[in-house]
């Protein structure tokens, strides 16, 4: 760790002590850095530092539909294997350390807004839901992070730049979903058998260090070439995840949000997720 991460770190650190104003600290520390311009023109295209986007260019989200995943037994598990296989997501082996992208839980932990005290509908809360990040419209990730190491872009994916994480964790703290994963160990590294953390490297993609945080980027190395994302295409047969342009009335996404009735994740955050679930 260089001396400059480690004056940030403390600075944050007795900032956050303190009750001080942490970002004046972050804004003394990273003066006349250059901010990478990409970065910068997605908080403006997102109306601000995370502000909600206006309806133009592309939007992309996903619709998740519960049922045909019930319907196909193994389709959650085999969309988390291909986007974990693909973005080189370790394998610590245990769940304290979990990295995870997209991951299955319970209806009862993935929309405890929607509790009641009467009686629910048979087998609901027991339902297996497939989650990842919610590429929220109005991200309080990226208001959180101190350097832009997560930012928003103009087709409203919210990414992360690996190089200029700093491990601060404030990302985390911010978002109400619980997308994000800290690599407390070495993903590069190995377990006690000598085992690669990263079963079978993607060459494609980087790996990441020790100290940063990570999360699902809906497969943007894959949009740049005119991919679907990875767990998309290996839910295709199905139709258990529709993916694309939620500002393009005609796309296919706009359509069976049209006919069908879904519902997000604590819509009562305001952060405007991007995905919607059929139930």
């Amino acid at each position: 760790m260089d001396s400059k991460r480690r004056d940030f770190l403390k600075i944050a650190g007795l900032s956050a002590i303190a009750g001080l104003a942490v970002p004046s600290a972050f804004n003394t520390l990273l003066k006349g850095e250059a901010i990478a311009s990409e970065h910068g023109e997605a908080a403006a295209a997102a109306g601000g530092h995370g502000a909600a986007a206006a309806k133009t260019g592309k939007r992309y989200g996903m619709v998740i539909d519960v049922k045909k995943f019930t319907e196909n037994p193994g389709l959650a598990d085999k969309c988390v294997s291909v986007c974990h296989t693909i973005h080189n997501v370790p394998d610590f082996g245990n769940k304290k350390d979990e990295i995870k992208w997209i991951w299955v839980d319970s209806f009862k932990h993935v929309f405890p807004d929607d509790s009641s005290q009467y009686k629910q509908p048979e087998g609901l809360n027991s339902l297996p839901i497939l989650t990842l990040c919610n590429h929220c419209d109005n991200p309080p990730c990226v208001r959180a992070c101190p350097t832009q190491a997560t930012f928003r872009s103009k087709d409203g994916i919210v990414g992360m730049d690996y190089h200029r994480c700093i491990g601060c964790r404030f990302c985390m703290a911010a978002c109400p979903y619980g997308a994000r994963s800290f690599n407390w160990r070495d993903p590069r590294g190995k377990d006690a058998n000598g085992q690669p953390f990263i079963k079978a490297e993607n060459p494609k993609f980087p790996t990441r260090m020790r100290g940063v945080v990570e999360k699902c980027n809906f497969c943007t190395e894959r949009l740049a070439i005119g991919q679907i994302p990875a767990c998309v295409e290996a839910a295709a047969q199905s139709k258990a995840l529709v993916f694309g342009d939620l500002n393009d009335p005609n796309s296919e996404i706009s359509q069976v949000l049209k006919t069908t009735f879904t519902i997000q994740r604590k819509p009562s955050a305001g952060t405007h997720p991007s995905l919607f679930y059929i139930i």
